[in-house]
Parts: C-alpha cells; sequence; structure tokens
C-alpha cells in the first residue's frame, strides 16, 4: 500500500478521532496534517507487527495526546456550555453535540470512544491504548451509559 491510498483510506477517520479530543476542527485538521507527515516520514520504518490502521491510529492519539497537554499549559477562560432552545435539530447540531460531550469526557474515555465511533474493533482499540480488551469493554460500557444521561439531560433522545 502506496502513501496515498493509507492517506485517502484512513484521513476521513483521524481526522474524526481528532475531532473527538480536541473539538475544534482547525485544530483536528492540523493534528490529522501532523499525523499523516510522521506517517509518511516513517512508512518505509513500519515493521508489519501490527494493523497499519492501529499503527496510524496510535501516532493520531499520541500527537493528539499532546496537543491535550500543550493546550493545558495555555490559561483559557471557559465559557458556559448551554444549549439553543430550537425545535428540531439538524443531523449537524446533534453531531456538534456530541462531540461537546465527548469533550467533557475523561482523556482516556475521549480516546476510546472516537476510536469507537470509528468502528474499530475493541481488540484493536486495546492495542491502541494499552489496555486490556477486557478493559476496553468495561469502560465503553460507562462510557456509553455517561453519554446517554448527558443526552436524556439535554432532550436529545424524547
Amino acid at each position: 500500500m502506496d502513501f496515498e491510498q493509507i492517506y485517502n483510506q484512513y484521513s476521513p477517520q483521524i481526522f474524526r478521532v481528532c475531532m473527538g479530543y480536541i473539538n475544534d476542527p482547525e485544530q483536528a485538521k492540523d493534528l490529522t496534517q501532523e499525523t499523516f507527515i510522521s506517517v509518511w516520514r516513517n512508512l518505509s520504518t513500519f515493521r508489519n507487527q501490527s494493523k497499519i490502521s492501529t499503527w496510524i491510529f496510535r501516532i493520531a492519539t499520541n500527537n493528539c495526546l499532546r496537543a491535550i497537554e500543550k493546550n493545558k499549559r495555555v490559561t483559557k477562560v471557559e465559557l458556559p456550555f448551554q444549549l439553543p432552545d430550537i425545535p428540531e435539530e439538524t443531523q449537524e447540531d446533534r453531531l456538534t453535540f456530541l462531540y461537546n460531550c465527548i469533550a467533557e469526557l475523561e482523556e482516556i474515555d475521549r480516546i476510546i470512544i472516537s476510536l469507537m465511533l470509528e468502528d474499530l474493533p475493541q481488540a484493536e482499540i486495546a492495542g491502541i491504548v494499552g489496555l486490556s480488551h477486557g478493559n476496553i469493554r468495561i469502560k465503553v460500557h460507562r462510557i456509553k451509559e455517561k453519554l446517554a444521561i448527558k443526552f436524556k439531560e439535554h432532550g436529545q433522545f424524547e
């Protein structure tokens, strides 16, 4: 598989994973670009000890974690999160709300749910984040419960 095929196949997923971490489209684009620069530079050293997708997602995860750590060092003023009272929500509004809810999760939970949203098998997610498959199953269940509560609190499951 050449770089162009890899990029075309995985870049949309990597962008969505970065959005799950960062919840900022511009920064997610930058992180996606950084991920594929690393892939391009290191593709010749990839040893096929894991799936190439696992390797790429791990690079993206590491880039996102570094960005989060860097962002923590910058003083920010948080604005109160308030949903607009719009009777009919578009699919895009619901997706934005989902990303906002994901952004409020703990770091490891954001990683796991972002990878789940990309339909990665739990065993592969376990390899990416360095946890056991059983632990991932439990975490996924708890994350889904947390997100369901947030959605119900804001009338998203009526």
